[in-house]
């Protein structure tokens, strides 16, 4: 299918409930990394909204971004800026002013102590940053208190009027904002240590295991492919990726595999030199693989990675379904304004380019698929950042009963 071109932002602020469970197997975390601890307050709202988190002390700012919405308990709907001394970081764009710095190239490590960070430029969410020193040996929330306000309910001076209506019953509008707002769940120390180091993201198992089986080196084929016994060991960890029921005699009879090492080798994992395949020295390091995974995928606002990133949280918060109707639920989240060839994409536009995409995502665990049925992967909350916040954001359920029935 051809290239869906964007008209204007589709929504992501719709919400599924969360009707079907699966335990998910463990994969590999990424640990023992040097972290740093940082201290984010919510400025000028009652009551205090603070959060303690280890994260990267290698991270980027964009990484950064994602760790704090998912830290403070935001829904990463709207846009964001870094603000230290007289610098400001924000995401290059054309009509970005001339005093903003792109953020992609700058790390947490060449910020000061002390920094803020602003997030929807509407409701003006301002966040006071320290940096309190090394934090411990794995990502995580270390301590927390206070509710993360609603989205778009108009900043520090709007949720204090919202908070006075909640707490007024005999209010004229008590009961329309109850329903726009619903609970305003207490702060979950568990579950945000849970997010934050989902957010971080782990390694496939399927990567690490191609990466462990070339660490001594792979003659490839002559054609340039993996040899048939790489491809049987393999297929005993991954049966269903050749469901024919005999050895597999080709790298292609896994397409998974087929798909999985054009990764590697696209994002630098593995690299071939004189005839043999090795892991680079990057594949080491769990945040790089992480990373440069990651890099595999469109930019964050393209049509291949939000379309991605839905399908993996829709299959997530809603159990194994048929492509069909994995597409029909799909297309409608993507919102207006995706074309193709000047029309509006349509439901089999949608199936086709997820049927497109199909073996890259099983090939790094973020789908599973036994035909008819697809069903989210182990790494389905902990490989896409777009997919963990969704599904994160989804399974906790609507307040009011409104979006996408499924």
């Amino acid at each position: 299918m051809g290239r869906a071109r964007r008209g204007h932002a589709p929504g992501f602020s719709k919400v599924l409930r969360a009707v079907c469970r699966r335990a998910r197997p463990a994969t590999r975390r990424v640990g023992r990394v040097r972290t740093s601890r940082l201290r984010v307050i919510l400025r000028d709202v009652e009551p205090a909204v603070m959060r303690v988190v280890d994260v990267p002390a290698s991270c980027t700012l964009p990484e950064l971004h994602l760790l704090l919405q998912s830290a403070v308990g935001w829904t990463n709907s709207h846009l964001h800026l870094f603000m230290a001394d007289e610098m400001r970081y924000g995401i290059a764009h054309l009509d970005a002013p001339e005093d903003e710095q792109d953020e992609s190239s700058v790390r947490l490590g060449d910020l000061p102590a002390h920094f803020s960070y602003l997030y929807d430029f509407g409701d003006g969410w301002e966040h006071d940053v320290e940096v309190l020193g090394s934090g411990d040996d794995e990502p995580g929330c270390r301590y927390g208190e206070g509710t993360c306000p609603p989205e778009d309910c108009g900043g520090p001076p709007g949720y204090a009027e919202l908070l006075l209506v909640l707490a007024d019953p005999s209010r004229e509008d008590h009961l329309r904002m109850r329903k726009w707002a619903g609970e305003l769940a207490d702060f979950d120390q568990v579950a945000t240590d849970v997010l934050v180091r989902q957010t971080v993201g782990q390694v496939p198992a399927s990567v690490r295991l191609v990466l462990d089986l070339a660490e001594a080196g792979v003659k490839l084929t002559p054609g340039g492919r993996l040899p048939r016994a790489f491809v049987r060991q393999v297929q005993q960890h991954r049966p269903l990726w050749y469901p024919l029921g005999r050895p597999a005699s080709i790298e292609e009879d896994l397409p998974p595999l087929a798909a999985l090492h054009d990764v590697l080798r696209h994002v630098g994992l593995l690299r071939l030199s004189k005839g043999i395949l090795r892991p680079t020295r990057a594949a080491a390091d769990d945040l790089q693989v992480v990373r440069r995974l990651r890099s595999w995928f469109e930019p964050d606002d393209g049509f291949g990675a939000i379309l991605d990133g839905l399908t993996v949280a829709v299959l997530e918060t809603t159990g194994p379904q048929r492509s069909g109707e994995l597409a029909a639920r799909v297309h409608p989240l993507l919102g207006h304004g995706w074309s193709k060839e000047g029309q509006p994409l349509t439901h089999e536009d949608v199936q086709t380019s997820i049927a497109g995409s199909s073996k890259v995502l099983w090939g790094l665990d973020l789908v599973e698929i036994e035909w008819p049925l697809w069903r989210a992967g182990p790494s389905a909350r902990t490989l896409l950042p777009r997919a963990t916040g969704l599904s994160h954001l989804w399974s906790k359920g609507p307040a009011d009963g409104s979006g996408p029935k499924v």
